[in-house]
C-alpha cells in the first residue's frame, strides 16, 4: 500500500446523455434517453424517475413520460472520448483506460510540478469540462479499488478524495453493493445472510465468505472489505482481438441474409484493424441458435491479413460447416472475431506477401469513409439493410 492516495478514478457522467445536452441545448435540465427500443443511456434527470440502461424503452417512457427520446450519435460519442482522453494524457503519463468514458490515472510523484493529487483531480474536472464540456466525477484514493467507490459515492459531477486515515470510516458503512463485483445474486446471498454493509461483510471472515460464496469470490470480497488491493495502473496493452457481433432476431433467416449479417460484421471488423494498423491470423465465428445453444468455429490463415476479401472467405467457410445446426436449430446472433493480432507493417514482411488489387480497395474504400462517413459507400448486398449500432470503443 503507497502512503498516499494517488490513483484517480475518472468517470463520465451518464457520457451518451451528457454529449446530446451539450450538443443541443434544449435538452440541458430535461430528462433525456438516448436509444429507442432498448435504453442506452439515460440523463440523471431520467434516472432520477428510474430509467436505467438496458431497460426497454416501454417500460422506461412509462416511468418518465416527459423524457425527451434520441436517437445514438455513435460518432459523437468516440470523438467526444478522443477529446477526454486527451485531456487524461495531458494529466499523467500512466493512464489505464476501462472503456471509452472511465479510466484510472496515476498521479504520483507529480506534486511538485502539478500539485496535490486532489489539486489535479479538480483541475482536471475543470480541464474536460472547458476543453470537452462534459460533466466527469472523480475518486482519488490510495488503491485503484477504493478510488472506484469514490468516483460512485461521488456521482454526479462530484470529486472525493479518500485520505488515507479516513479510509475504514468511508467504507465500511457501505452497502456490499459497492463492492466490486457483487451482482445482484451475490448481494442476496449476503442480505440473506444478514449482511447489507461492507464493515459486515469485513466482520465475517474470509473462511465465513468463502463457505457462502465459494472461494474465488469469498478471497476477492475479503480483501476489498479491509481495502488490500495491490493493482497497480497500467497503461493498456495493444489488443489481443479485435471483433463484433449483431443479434438478428429469432428468424427464420435465409441464407442471403446470414451472408449479409456476416459481410457487414467482417467489413467492420477489417476496417478498425486496418485502422490500428493490426493484421490478424486467425478468424473465429461464433453463433447463438433459437433454442440458446451456442457454437464457435475458427480457421489460422496463412499469414496474417487484414483483407476484407480474405477474412470474409475465410468466415463463409465456417458458416458452411455450421449450416446443419443452423437450419436444425435456427440462427439469433453472429460474432466476427480476428484474434492473434500482430503489427501489419511487421506482417507484411513475411513473405510471400503479394498485395492485390482488392486489398488496394480496402485502403481506398477507407479513405473515402474517412473523409466523407462510413456511410459514404456500402456494398449493394447491404444497401437498405439496417447496419445496427457500432459501439464506440477504446483505440487499440
Amino acid at each position: 500500500m503507497r502512503a498516499e492516495a494517488t490513483i484517480l478514478h475518472a468517470d463520465l457522467d451518464a457520457f451518451y446523455a451528457s454529449v446530446e445536452q451539450r450538443d443541443d441545448p434544449s435538452l440541458r435540465g430535461r430528462p433525456v434517453i438516448v436509444g429507442g427500443g432498448v435504453v442506452l443511456a439515460a440523463s440523471y434527470e431520467a434516472k432520477v424517475h428510474g430509467v436505467r440502461t438496458a431497460m426497454g424503452g416501454r417500460h422506461a417512457r412509462r416511468l418518465c413520460p416527459d423524457a425527451v427520446v434520441v436517437p445514438p450519435r455513435m460518432s459523437a460519442y468516440s470523438e467526444a472520448s478522443k477529446a477526454v482522453y486527451e485531456v487524461f494524457e495531458d494529466t499523467t503519463p500512466l493512464v489505464e483506460g476501462l472503456s471509452i468514458d472511465e479510466a484510472f490515472l496515476d498521479v504520483r510523484g507529480m506534486e511538485r510540478i502539478a500539485g496535490t493529487p486532489a489539486a489535479i483531480a479538480a483541475r482536471l474536472r475543470r480541464d474536460v469540462r472547458e476543453r470537452v464540456g462534459l460533466p466527469i466525477t472523480v475518486g482519488v484514493a490510495r488503491t485503484k479499488f477504493l478510488a472506484k467507490v469514490a468516483s460512485g459515492v461521488a456521482k454526479p459531477n462530484g470529486l472525493l478524495v479518500v485520505a488515507p486515515d479516513r479510509e475504514r470510516a468511508f467504507l465500511l458503512p457501505l452497502p456490499v453493493e459497492r463492492l466490486w463485483g457483487v451482482g445482484p445474486v451475490t448481494a442476496g446471498k449476503l442480505h440473506d445472510r444478514g449482511v447489507a454493509t461492507v464493515g459486515q461483510v469485513a466482520g465475517l471472515g474470509e473462511g465465513a465468505l468463502v463457505s457462502l460464496l465459494g472461494r474465488a469470490v469469498g478471497f476477492h470480497l475479503h480483501a476489498l472489505a479491509h481495502n488490500c488491493d495491490p493493482r497497480v495502473v497500467r497503461t493498456r496493452p495493444r489488443r489481443g482481438s479485435i471483433g463484433s457481433q449483431r443479434a438478428i432476431g429469432r428468424g427464420p433467416h435465409t441464407a442471403a441474409e446470414i451472408d449479409a449479417s456476416l459481410i457487414a460484421l467482417v467489413e467492420r471488423v477489417t476496417r478498425r484493424m486496418r485502422t490500428a494498423g493490426r493484421a490478424g491470423r486467425t478468424v473465429v465465428l461464433r453463433l447463438r441458435f433459437g433454442d440458446f445453444s451456442r457454437a464457435t468455429r475458427s480457421h489460422t490463415l496463412r499469414r496474417p491479413t487484414a483483407h476484407t476479401a480474405t477474412v470474409l472467405a475465410a468466415m463463409r467457410g465456417l458458416v458452411a460447416t455450421a449450416t446443419p445446426m443452423i437450419e436444425r436449430r435456427g440462427l439469433t446472433l453472429v460474432g466476427v472475431t480476428v484474434t492473434n493480432l500482430d503489427d501489419a507493417a511487421r506482417s507484411q514482411l513475411e513473405l510471400p506477401f503479394e498485395p492485390d488489387r482488392s486489398e488496394a480497395l480496402d485502403v481506398a474504400l477507407d479513405e473515402v469513409r474517412r473523409r466523407f462517413g462510413s456511410a459514404a459507400v456500402s456494398r449493394a448486398v447491404l444497401l437498405g439493410r439496417d447496419p445496427g449500432f457500432t459501439v464506440p470503443l477504446l483505440p487499440d
